[in-house]
């Protein structure tokens, strides 16, 4: 393990997690990720993503749900774990992220070449 694979899972570790309302997608939608984090993504070909794009979502939403769930984009996992991103719902872990650790997480964001899903 490197360690950019080291840095990205501390940052998940870092993110409570909850339960979302089970059938929401209210979170979903076009996100970007680091070129780390797109290569723990199941491959897309460029017609679904581009498909996804034009509805306003993302390729790895199917009907049940993310398809990608284990490995989604750190903006994902973020979602709803900090008043910046309320999730619409009121869902959210009893304790909000740490002050400190959002900050990392967006720190990486900022250093990192972002793309879109």
């Amino acid at each position: 393990m490197n360690e950019q694979d080291r840095e990205l899972d501390a940052l998940r570790r870092s993110i409570p997690s909850f339960a979302c309302r089970e059938g929401c997608h209210d979170c979903c939608g076009p996100v970007t990720a680091s070129s780390e984090e797109m290569s723990r993504l199941p491959f897309k070909p460029e017609r679904e993503r581009d498909a996804a794009l034009a509805a306003w979502s993302c390729p790895h939403l199917g009907p049940q749900g993310c398809q990608a769930y284990e490995e989604r984009p750190l903006i994902c996992r973020l979602f709803g774990t900090t008043p910046r991103l309320r999730c619409p719902n009121g869902c959210g872990p009893e304790q909000m992220i740490d002050e400190a650790a959002e900050n990392a997480v967006h720190a990486y964001l900022r250093r990192t070449r972002q793309v879109l899903v």
